[in-house]
């Protein structure tokens, strides 16, 4: 087992925090090793109030973990204490792949760290970071500028790295109000991504599961961009897309979520519900029964859905000719894709890059 360890705050109602964190490295096969550095008392209606664990407990902690095993990979959450984060960063600052997400800022737009913690963060973690992520709205509060554009973010990213930051991911630019879009910078290199799936990746705790997955696949031994691909994936069809199965079906639930990853993963090789079918080990209609019953919609209808998005997201975030989409996502040819697209679009795959 590769152990992963999360320094973060405790999340009351699970969906964050160390308890999210330490479901995601558990699910995604690594050890998972806990720091917790402050306690929210909150519900689904938001937080009431966080309470900083004494800078002592904290490094108690975190002495006890070092003295016994060393984390292949380290995620750093939400800390407000000065003092805590300058004795974190003495011990973790030998550690391979440190993963800093720090949470300045609550999914309901509170910020959630006071000004000398926000510049203590700046001074003694970030410097330290392989990977720094951030939403959009922590950047702005972080560097004290706005971000309005794609270019905002880009220079936002690259004042990141001059600080310290090896790599540098900016979540939720919310640019237009049909898509987010996510920048990834390090290297000498940068990558927008888009997506029109703005609840999803809005949801509370995506963010955060995100990080530690990162981390994880870091602790598996990928490279940046590996582990970031590799971790965006399973978020995606893990968190973004499934439903919850605490309010339906148990099995049901189960069911379609499974369908949901196996899209995620065979939807360049395969369009039609007959091998998702197979591969699930159930009839057609029986997985027709079970789309119905938790979004109301055909298996058909959700493979199509994938399908747009993904193409819509290559047109607008790569410079991919109409022939190598298709290629990349499993048409046999330009011509398919381009009746496939018109026929839910309204236009040609042309067209909507061109009004971009």
């Amino acid at each position: 087992m590769i152990p992963v360890l999360s320094i973060t705050g405790s999340d009351s109602t699970g969906g964050a925090g160390v308890q999210a964190d330490i479901r995601t490295i558990s699910a995604m096969g690594g050890y998972a090793m806990s720091v917790i550095t402050s306690i929210a008392v909150q519900n689904s209606g938001g937080i009431h109030s966080v309470h900083e664990v004494p800078c002592g407990i904290v490094m108690g902690q975190l002495y006890s973990i070092f003295d016994d095993i060393t984390p292949k990979a380290v995620k750093v959450g939400l800390i407000n204490d000065v003092e805590t984060m300058r004795n974190i960063r003495k011990e973790i600052i030998g550690c391979k792949s440190i993963v800093c997400d720090p949470g300045l800022v609550s999914s309901h737009g509170i910020c959630l760290m006071s000004h000398e913690a926000i510049e203590a963060f700046r001074r003694f973690l970030l410097p330290e970071s392989s990977l720094l992520v951030l939403r959009c709205d922590e950047a702005e509060i972080l560097l004290d500028m706005k971000i309005c554009s794609t270019e905002d973010m880009l220079r936002a990213a690259k004042e990141l790295v001059s600080d310290g930051a090896k790599w540098v991911m900016l979540r939720g630019g919310n640019l237009d109000d049909n898509r987010l879009t996510a920048l990834v910078y390090g290297e000498g290199s940068h990558k927008f991504y888009t997506t029109y799936n703005i609840e999803g990746w809005q949801r509370h705790g995506v963010g955060g599961a995100l990080s530690t997955a990162i981390a994880t696949r870091l602790a598996f031994g990928d490279d940046m961009v590996t582990a970031i691909r590799n971790a965006h994936d399973y978020i995606h069809s893990q968190v973004v897309y499934n439903v919850s199965s605490e309010t339906r079906n148990p099995r049901l639930a189960e069911l379609y979520n499974e369908f949901l990853s196996l899209i995620a993963d065979n939807y360049s090789q395969a369009h039609d519900v007959a091998y998702y079918a197979d591969k699930l080990a159930i009839t057609t209609r029986y997985l027709s029964q079970v789309t119905r019953a938790m979004v109301d919609k055909s298996p058909k209808q959700i493979i199509d859905d994938y399908l747009l998005q993904e193409t819509d997201i290559l047109l607008s975030s790569t410079s991919l000719t109409i022939q190598e989409i298709s290629d990349k996502l499993g048409f046999s040819s330009q011509v398919l894709l381009s009746k496939f697209y018109r026929s839910k679009k309204g236009m040609a795959p042309k067209e909507f890059r061109a009004h971009l």
